[in-house]
């Protein structure tokens, strides 16, 4: 099973481990299956960047990005190399192991837990 590590921006939050994740799941279905905020206005469609994350390590063990999340990827806060979309971020293998950083969310209005 995957294990995905959750860093974040907001220095209030600590660090989160989820192990035994199952491929086939977005970053964004484990953060709300393991009570990780991550907003998400769009119902996880690719319509918009609420959800945006840092994928530190593992993008590897990720769908690729498509071209439409490029698009609104450079709609997000803060924008980096490592910035994909948590809906879109979908486990392809059993034995992934990414390190994720959430940003700063307060700034966002969107669903929350």
């Amino acid at each position: 099973m995957a294990r995905i590590k959750f860093k974040f921006e907001d220095p209030k939050l600590e660090e989160k481990v989820v192990e035994n994740v199952e491929k086939g799941f977005s970053i964004l279905e484990v953060t709300e299956d393991n009570d990780i905020h991550l907003n998400h206005n769009c119902g996880e469609v690719c319509a918009c960047s609420t959800c945006h994350i840092y994928v530190e390590t593992g993008n590897d063990f990720l769908q690729e990005i498509s071209d439409k999340e490029e698009d609104f990827i450079d709609r997000a806060t803060n924008p980096r190399i490592e910035s994909r979309l948590g809906c879109q971020c979908v486990i392809l293998d059993e034995n992934a192991d990414l390190e994720v950083t959430i940003p700063d969310q307060s700034g966002i209005i969107g669903h929350e837990h």
